[in-house]
């Protein structure tokens, strides 16, 4: 049987949502979808970038996989098993020619979890671990594998530095990139807290998407 939860949802959905945005709907469908900014997310039901960015229908161009990881270019296709990004990157870039990526990391990743505690994998299957395998790159740059806090943490935003870095592999990013007709970006969210970090490339750092932000949301467990 279908989840009446999601039933219930849906009927609230064509009452609410849909109803006050029909014409929006009608023209995406007759029109087609040009959205702006791609975002590359994690599965983890509580990190969703629609919900995030408050976003409206056909204005976001989301792919979500274990940790919001990009694979780097494999132009052999030897690596099938993660052509699933890539495919959605071309499509993205090539086809509807997005403007923006963000590539969104979130606290309490369960997958960088699973890649920093090798004894206790998220469940008995080898996809988990042979996908998070791609971040060893970015681990190796912290030092001796933990389950601090602190390590954790750190390895979310290595995780997406790296990502960041693959994705100038695929070379018509790179070529949008240096044409000005792309920008990427690196934002973290913290999941308790509901904080907001984008990455400032000019030093690297994370910082507060919105300034005036109370300093006790840096402070909260899970930001």
């Amino acid at each position: 049987m279908f989840p009446e939860r999601l039933i219930a949802g849906y009927r609230a959905f064509l009452g609410g949502r849909f109803a006050d945005e029909r014409s929006r709907y009608r023209s995406l469908a007759s029109t087609g979808q040009r959205p702006e900014t791609m975002v590359i997310g994690c599965v983890d039901s509580r990190v969703s970038p629609e919900v995030i960015f408050n976003a409206a229908p056909g204005e976001l161009l989301v792919v979500r996989n274990v940790a919001a990881l990009v694979p780097a270019y494999d132009a052999d296709h030897k690596a099938s098993s993660q052509h699933g990004t890539s495919a959605a990157l071309e499509f993205g870039v090539q086809a509807l020619e997005v403007r923006h990526i963000v590539v969104l990391g979130h606290a309490l990743c369960g997958g960088i979890r699973a890649f920093a505690d090798k004894q206790k994998p998220l469940s008995p299957g080898d996809f988990i671990g042979r996908w998070m395998s791609q971040i060893a790159p970015a681990a190796e740059r912290l030092g001796p594998a933990s389950t601090s806090d602190d390590y954790l943490r750190g390895l979310e935003f290595a995780s997406i530095e790296l990502s960041l870095k693959n994705l100038m592999t695929f070379p018509w990013v790179e070529n949008a990139v240096e044409q000005g007709r792309l920008t990427v970006h690196g934002a973290y969210f913290g999941i308790a807290t509901g904080l907001l970090l984008v990455r400032d490339p000019a030093t690297g750092r994370f910082e507060p998407a919105v300034e005036g932000l109370p300093r006790a949301m840096f402070r909260a467990s899970g930001a």
